[in-house]
């Protein structure tokens, strides 16, 4: 069966953020167009973040896929790793607290910030 290969910023068992790549079946739609199965949305938003924007440390507050539709985005993790997102790349932003604990910005979450000389354009869609 086809299948595409996305990437999901996740809290691990440890409490870190980490990324890691999540299979989604292409089990409908015909031949020439597969599709994945449909999945509901919350709502989604889009946000502008100019020239030299970065983010301190933070959780995702609600699970949702985050789209660069313009310029490119960094997302670094406390293990000191990052990962560039281009225009028309996405991935599932899920790195939430995890139950009981308070944030611990050495600990918890990830950073963001805006690479190059274009502005960032995303769209957030929640789930």
């Amino acid at each position: 069966m086809p299948f595409l290969l996305l990437p999901e910023l996740f809290t691990d068992t440890d409490g870190r953020a980490k990324f890691r790549d999540v299979r989604f079946d292409l089990s409908e739609g015909s031949p020439a167009a597969r599709l994945s199965p449909l999945a509901q949305g919350g709502g989604h938003q889009f946000r502008k973040s100019p020239v030299g924007f970065r983010s301190q440390f933070h959780c995702t507050t609600t699970p949702q896929w985050l789209i660069v539709m313009q310029g490119a985005m960094e997302i670094g993790l406390q293990d000191g790793s990052s990962r560039i997102f281009r225009t028309g790349q996405c991935f599932y932003s899920n790195d939430s607290l995890p139950e009981g604990a308070e944030f611990d910005d050495k600990l918890h979450g990830h950073w963001s910030r805006q690479v190059g000389d274009e502005e960032l354009v995303t769209l957030f869609v929640r789930c």
